[in-house]
């Protein structure tokens, strides 16, 4: 009884959501300068780097909770896509220092919060389901 998918569910939740919400603490604290110049380099409007307080610090929350889990993992995942594209589009298929893809961490992000919105937030949630 212990072990259930329910409990795998919350531990990815929990982990996904713990784990991005460091980033988006990181950009309270220091702004989105950084992700306003990789806009500008892109073409596009500067003020979409406050849809990253959405992304890494709202979204997070929701995904802890599960409250509407699946609808803010497709948030995040949509939140990784634009970071693959503008952070790592051109080291795209390059080795980090450490001999992984340079796009490991926002990939990594991105394929679990798919895997939570296909599995749902469980039966430890707020929407329980």
């Amino acid at each position: 009884m212990f072990l259930s998918p329910d409990l795998a569910k919350l531990l990815l939740r929990l982990s996904v959501g713990i784990m991005m919400l460091f980033h988006g603490i990181h950009k309270i604290i220091h702004g989105v300068g950084g992700v306003k110049a990789l806009l500008a380099k892109a073409g596009l409007p500067e003020f979409f780097a406050y849809g990253v307080y959405i992304g890494e610090v709202i979204v997070p929350f929701f995904i802890v909770l599960g409250l509407y889990a699946r609808i803010a993992s497709l948030f995040l995942a949509f939140t990784m896509m634009m970071a693959m594209f503008l952070a790592y589009w051109g080291a795209f298929f390059s080795l980090g220092k450490h001999g992984a893809p340079a796009i490991e961490l926002p990939f990594l992000y991105f394929i679990l919060s798919i895997i939570i919105f296909l599995q749902g937030s469980g039966k430890f949630s707020v929407n329980n389901k």
